[in-house]
């Protein structure tokens, strides 16, 4: 999950920050592999948490 996303939204924001320029791989492989550093230990620190809310919400 936290790839994907960081793959995702780093792109994203990468091509919204500074456009479809030549090195824009470059920048963007920059750019995902700081969010990823971010987003791995996000995920593994939040998931307890969604994993509660998610059984408190469709608890029968």
């Amino acid at each position: 999950m936290a790839l994907l996303m960081s793959c995702l939204m780093s792109f994203v924001i990468s091509l919204f920050n500074v456009g479809l320029v030549h090195n824009i791989l470059l920048i963007w492989l920059k750019a995902w592999a700081f969010a990823f550093v971010i987003a791995f230990p996000a995920v593994i620190a939040v998931s307890p948490l969604v994993r509660r809310l998610v059984a408190w919400v469709v608890e029968d």
